[in-house]
């Protein structure tokens, strides 16, 4: 008997995704935003890549409330792990002879790769390649460590030159984070306007955050 419930659960459920699945619109837009950022997101925004137009462009007031999220969790984070901590010295043991060389070989190739994500539409993606390479560090270099208050005074300032940006595109036009910049010819670094500086800042500020959340997350000996 259960095996017989068993199998009819099985057939409804599979009926389920079928019909679903069915319904899902597979290949052209059948949504008037949809096709609308496809003709004329290139020619509005001056990115050849759509996704990051419309995150840094379309939308870029809603990710600058993710970001701003981040940021909170950041912070709050930090002040769980640190109440009530004491103070003392930190006691290390050292890596291994594969993971110390990778870390002084590494990090500055971690740090550069993470610079060109975030000047080619991967600002989240490059914080988190950079906040990788301080992940090396703390494994590799164990006698290293940066200051938090660095991390968070790097987080803020990203932070902050989002919100310049967006007014200033209420100075030069009609609302924030406006793309107020010159748009150029496709495959040129600053081809669509204020898109990769934002992206830049993104990720700045991304890396410094999850940097901050690795550096608090290490288990003090």
């Amino acid at each position: 008997m259960r095996r017989i419930i068993a199998i009819l659960l099985l057939i409804i459920v599979a009926m389920g995704i079928s019909l679903t699945l069915a319904k899902i619109p597979f290949g052209t837009p059948k949504t008037k935003v949809g096709t609308h950022y496809i003709k004329e997101g290139i020619k509005q925004t001056g990115s050849d890549n759509i996704v990051t137009a419309v995150v840094v462009d379309y939308r870029a007031f809603d990710t600058l409330g993710e970001v701003t999220v981040l940021f909170i969790a950041t912070i709050g984070l930090g002040a769980v792990l640190t109440a009530g901590a004491g103070v003392g010295t930190r006691k290390t043991q050292p890596a291994s002879m594969v993971l110390y060389t990778g870390c002084r070989l590494l990090f500055p190739l971690i740090l550069i790769f993470g610079t060109y994500t975030f000047f080619h539409g991967g600002g989240f993606q490059g914080g988190a390649i950079v906040a990788s390479g301080f992940l090396l560090i703390y494994l590799g270099c164990r006698e290293r460590r940066i200051s938090q208050r660095a991390f968070i005074l790097a987080a803020s300032l990203g932070g902050l030159a989002f919100v310049v940006i967006g007014l200033l595109g209420l100075v030069f036009g009609s609302y924030f984070l406006l793309n107020f910049l010159p748009k150029s010819a496709s495959n040129t670094l600053f081809s669509a306007g204020v898109i990769p500086i934002i992206y830049a800042v993104i990720g700045f500020k991304v890396g410094s955050e999850l940097a901050s959340i690795i550096d608090n997350l290490i288990e003090e000996s």
